[in-house]
Protein backbone atom coordinates (compact mmCIF):
# COMPACT_ATOMS: atom_id res chain seq x y z
CA UNK A 1 0.00 0.00 0.00
CA UNK A 2 1.65 3.51 -1.15
CA UNK A 3 1.75 6.20 1.67
CA UNK A 4 1.54 9.88 0.19
CA UNK A 5 2.43 12.91 1.87
CA UNK A 6 0.31 16.36 0.83
CA UNK A 7 1.39 19.62 2.03
CA UNK A 8 0.00 23.02 1.76
CA UNK A 9 -0.37 25.93 3.77
CA UNK A 10 -3.72 27.48 1.94
CA UNK A 11 -6.40 24.47 4.10
CA UNK A 12 -8.57 24.89 1.51
CA UNK A 13 -6.60 23.68 -1.50
CA UNK A 14 -5.17 20.87 0.92
CA UNK A 15 -8.65 19.42 1.42
CA UNK A 16 -9.43 19.96 -2.53
CA UNK A 17 -6.11 17.38 -2.77
CA UNK A 18 -6.80 15.01 0.04
CA UNK A 19 -10.93 15.17 -1.65
CA UNK A 20 -9.11 14.22 -5.00
CA UNK A 21 -6.65 11.64 -3.47
CA UNK A 22 -10.33 9.92 -1.96
CA UNK A 23 -12.03 10.19 -5.73
CA UNK A 24 -9.07 8.57 -7.36
CA UNK A 25 -9.11 5.95 -4.41
CA UNK A 26 -12.57 4.40 -5.07
CA UNK A 27 -12.15 5.19 -8.67
CA UNK A 28 -9.03 3.70 -10.04
CA UNK A 29 -9.51 1.04 -6.90
CA UNK A 30 -5.62 2.20 -6.00
CA UNK A 31 -4.49 1.63 -2.43
CA UNK A 32 -3.28 4.08 -0.90
CA UNK A 33 -3.01 5.67 2.76
CA UNK A 34 -2.45 9.72 2.95
CA UNK A 35 -1.21 12.57 5.67
CA UNK A 36 -1.83 15.97 5.07
CA UNK A 37 -0.08 18.63 6.24
CA UNK A 38 -0.45 22.62 6.58
CA UNK A 39 3.36 23.35 6.37
CA UNK A 40 6.12 22.01 5.76
CA UNK A 41 8.13 21.73 9.04
CA UNK A 42 5.48 19.31 10.06
CA UNK A 43 6.37 17.29 7.08
CA UNK A 44 10.14 17.25 7.84
CA UNK A 45 9.52 16.56 11.08
CA UNK A 46 7.96 13.36 9.99
CA UNK A 47 10.37 12.33 8.18
CA UNK A 48 12.67 12.65 11.33
CA UNK A 49 10.61 10.74 13.17
CA UNK A 50 11.05 7.91 10.36
CA UNK A 51 8.08 8.66 8.79
CA UNK A 52 8.09 7.23 5.30
CA UNK A 53 6.06 7.87 1.79
CA UNK A 54 6.49 6.72 -1.70
CA UNK A 55 4.98 9.73 -3.13
CA UNK A 56 4.71 13.75 -2.17
CA UNK A 57 2.55 16.04 -3.44
CA UNK A 58 3.98 19.38 -2.56
CA UNK A 59 2.49 22.91 -2.49
CA UNK A 60 5.39 25.42 -3.70
CA UNK A 61 4.26 28.66 -2.73
CA UNK A 62 4.34 28.40 1.45
CA UNK A 63 5.38 30.87 3.62
CA UNK A 64 9.15 30.69 5.20
CA UNK A 65 9.90 27.24 4.09
CA UNK A 66 8.94 26.22 0.23
CA UNK A 67 7.67 23.43 -1.53
CA UNK A 68 11.26 23.95 -3.09
CA UNK A 69 13.27 23.85 0.62
CA UNK A 70 10.48 21.02 1.43
CA UNK A 71 11.80 18.79 -1.54
CA UNK A 72 15.33 19.64 -0.83
CA UNK A 73 14.98 18.01 2.68
CA UNK A 74 12.67 14.76 1.60
CA UNK A 75 15.65 14.38 -1.11
CA UNK A 76 17.98 13.66 1.74
CA UNK A 77 15.77 10.90 2.95
CA UNK A 78 14.27 9.65 -0.08
CA UNK A 79 16.50 9.89 -3.54
CA UNK A 80 13.71 8.78 -5.65
CA UNK A 81 10.32 8.64 -4.25
CA UNK A 82 8.11 10.62 -6.79
CA UNK A 83 7.55 14.52 -5.92
CA UNK A 84 4.54 16.21 -7.51
CA UNK A 85 3.95 20.20 -7.51
CA UNK A 86 0.75 21.55 -7.54
CA UNK A 87 0.99 25.14 -8.12
CA UNK A 88 -0.69 28.50 -8.63
CA UNK A 89 2.41 29.85 -10.02
CA UNK A 90 5.09 28.42 -13.68
CA UNK A 91 7.72 30.71 -12.04
CA UNK A 92 9.27 27.63 -10.16
CA UNK A 93 9.40 25.24 -13.34
CA UNK A 94 12.53 25.37 -13.77
CA UNK A 95 13.64 24.73 -9.79
CA UNK A 96 11.65 22.23 -9.65
CA UNK A 97 13.77 19.85 -11.78
CA UNK A 98 17.04 20.69 -9.15
CA UNK A 99 14.76 18.46 -7.17
CA UNK A 100 14.28 15.94 -9.38
CA UNK A 101 10.46 16.27 -9.22
CA UNK A 102 8.41 14.03 -11.55
CA UNK A 103 5.51 16.50 -12.53
CA UNK A 104 4.75 20.36 -11.82
CA UNK A 105 0.86 21.22 -12.21
CA UNK A 106 -0.54 24.65 -12.31
CA UNK A 107 -3.41 25.04 -9.73
CA UNK A 108 -6.78 25.35 -10.17
CA UNK A 109 -6.44 21.45 -9.86
CA UNK A 110 -9.26 19.66 -11.55
CA UNK A 111 -10.61 16.05 -10.99
CA UNK A 112 -9.79 15.66 -14.79
CA UNK A 113 -6.13 17.37 -14.01
CA UNK A 114 -5.55 15.17 -10.95
CA UNK A 115 -6.30 11.96 -12.60
CA UNK A 116 -4.21 12.14 -15.43
CA UNK A 117 -1.33 13.01 -13.36
CA UNK A 118 -1.77 10.33 -11.20
CA UNK A 119 -2.40 8.03 -13.77
CA UNK A 120 0.97 9.27 -15.69
CA UNK A 121 2.75 9.22 -12.69
CA UNK A 122 1.93 5.46 -11.63
CA UNK A 123 2.30 3.46 -14.95
CA UNK A 124 5.96 5.39 -14.37
CA UNK A 125 6.15 3.98 -11.04
CA UNK A 126 5.39 0.78 -12.44
CA UNK A 127 7.90 1.11 -15.42
CA UNK A 128 10.66 1.05 -13.17
CA UNK A 129 9.39 -1.44 -11.05
CA UNK A 130 9.99 -3.68 -14.19
CA UNK A 131 13.46 -2.41 -15.10
CA UNK A 132 14.65 -3.58 -10.95
CA UNK A 133 17.51 -5.80 -11.94
CA UNK A 134 20.71 -6.49 -10.47
CA UNK A 135 24.07 -7.22 -11.97
CA UNK A 136 25.96 -10.47 -11.27
CA UNK A 137 29.59 -12.08 -12.47
CA UNK A 138 28.88 -15.71 -13.53
CA UNK A 139 31.56 -17.87 -15.70
CA UNK A 140 29.87 -16.04 -18.61
CA UNK A 141 30.73 -12.32 -17.35
CA UNK A 142 29.12 -9.98 -15.91
CA UNK A 143 24.56 -10.52 -17.12
CA UNK A 144 21.84 -8.32 -15.72
CA UNK A 145 19.18 -10.46 -14.09
CA UNK A 146 15.61 -8.27 -13.88
CA UNK A 147 14.09 -9.06 -10.94
CA UNK A 148 10.78 -9.76 -12.67
CA UNK A 149 12.48 -12.97 -13.99
CA UNK A 150 13.77 -13.96 -11.04
CA UNK A 151 11.70 -17.48 -9.32
CA UNK A 152 14.10 -17.77 -6.70
CA UNK A 153 18.04 -18.44 -5.57
CA UNK A 154 20.18 -20.78 -3.55
CA UNK A 155 23.51 -21.59 -2.73
CA UNK A 156 25.09 -24.43 -3.28
CA UNK A 157 28.73 -24.35 -1.42
CA UNK A 158 30.35 -21.69 -2.24
CA UNK A 159 28.15 -21.09 -5.34
CA UNK A 160 24.73 -19.21 -5.72
CA UNK A 161 22.14 -20.42 -8.41
CA UNK A 162 19.70 -17.69 -9.97
CA UNK A 163 17.00 -19.95 -11.28
CA UNK A 164 15.21 -17.61 -13.60
CA UNK A 165 11.82 -18.22 -15.12
CA UNK A 166 12.78 -19.08 -18.49
CA UNK A 167 14.30 -22.50 -16.67
CA UNK A 168 17.74 -20.74 -17.22
CA UNK A 169 20.06 -21.32 -14.36
CA UNK A 170 22.77 -18.54 -13.99
CA UNK A 171 25.99 -19.53 -11.16
CA UNK A 172 27.94 -17.29 -9.91
CA UNK A 173 30.53 -17.48 -7.14
CA UNK A 174 29.70 -15.22 -4.18
CA UNK A 175 28.70 -14.70 -0.72
CA UNK A 176 25.14 -15.67 0.28
CA UNK A 177 24.61 -13.59 2.49
CA UNK A 178 25.33 -10.97 0.20
CA UNK A 179 22.93 -11.57 -2.21
CA UNK A 180 20.60 -11.97 0.57
CA UNK A 181 21.25 -8.15 1.63
CA UNK A 182 20.52 -6.79 -2.01
CA UNK A 183 17.58 -9.26 -3.05
CA UNK A 184 15.77 -8.85 0.52
CA UNK A 185 15.60 -5.09 -0.33
CA UNK A 186 13.03 -5.21 -2.89
CA UNK A 187 10.32 -6.52 -0.47
CA UNK A 188 8.99 -9.38 -2.99
CA UNK A 189 11.37 -12.03 -1.38
CA UNK A 190 11.12 -14.68 0.96
CA UNK A 191 14.16 -16.62 3.06
CA UNK A 192 12.23 -20.19 3.44
CA UNK A 193 15.28 -21.51 4.06
CA UNK A 194 19.01 -20.72 5.24
CA UNK A 195 20.08 -21.31 1.58
CA UNK A 196 17.08 -19.98 -0.43
CA UNK A 197 15.36 -17.15 -1.67
CA UNK A 198 12.10 -16.91 -3.40
CA UNK A 199 10.56 -14.54 -5.58
CA UNK A 200 7.20 -14.03 -3.88
CA UNK A 201 5.58 -13.33 -7.61
CA UNK A 202 6.12 -16.70 -8.55
CA UNK A 203 5.14 -18.98 -5.36
CA UNK A 204 2.07 -21.59 -6.42
CA UNK A 205 1.62 -23.22 -3.12
CA UNK A 206 3.16 -23.37 0.75
CA UNK A 207 2.88 -25.80 2.45
CA UNK A 208 4.35 -26.79 5.75
CA UNK A 209 7.77 -28.12 4.07
CA UNK A 210 8.25 -26.95 0.66
CA UNK A 211 7.10 -23.89 -1.52
CA UNK A 212 5.82 -25.04 -4.83
CA UNK A 213 6.60 -22.32 -7.90
CA UNK A 214 4.68 -21.18 -10.59
CA UNK A 215 7.93 -23.16 -12.78
CA UNK A 216 6.78 -26.38 -10.90
CA UNK A 217 10.29 -26.30 -8.82
CA UNK A 218 10.42 -26.92 -5.37
CA UNK A 219 12.03 -25.13 -2.16
CA UNK A 220 12.31 -26.29 1.20
CA UNK A 221 11.04 -24.78 4.09
CA UNK A 222 12.68 -24.72 7.34
CA UNK A 223 11.66 -26.73 10.18
CA UNK A 224 9.40 -24.42 12.36
CA UNK A 225 9.05 -21.74 10.08
CA UNK A 226 6.00 -22.24 8.02
CA UNK A 227 3.94 -19.91 9.82
CA UNK A 228 6.12 -16.86 9.48
CA UNK A 229 6.92 -17.66 5.27
CA UNK A 230 2.46 -17.75 5.19
CA UNK A 231 2.06 -14.60 7.14
CA UNK A 232 4.87 -13.11 5.06
CA UNK A 233 3.53 -14.02 1.55
CA UNK A 234 -0.45 -13.22 2.72
CA UNK A 235 1.07 -9.67 3.74
CA UNK A 236 2.69 -9.48 0.70
CA UNK A 237 -0.32 -10.34 -1.41
CA UNK A 238 -2.61 -7.71 0.53
CA UNK A 239 -0.24 -5.06 -0.24
CA UNK A 240 -0.39 -5.80 -3.71
CA UNK A 241 -4.76 -5.52 -4.14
Amino acid sequence: MLQIAVCDDNIDELSNIVQLINLYRSAQNFSCEYAAFSNGFELVAALEKGKRFDIFCLDIMMPGFTGIDVAKEVRTFDKTAPILFFTSSPEFALASYTVKAINYVLKPISKEKFFFTFDEMLEQIKAEKEEDAVIVKSNEGLQKIRIANLAFAEVIGRNVLYHLRSGKVIECTEAFASVCDTLLKYGCFIKPHRSYLVNMQYVDTIENHRITLQTLSSVPVAQGKAREIKQQYLHYQMEGE
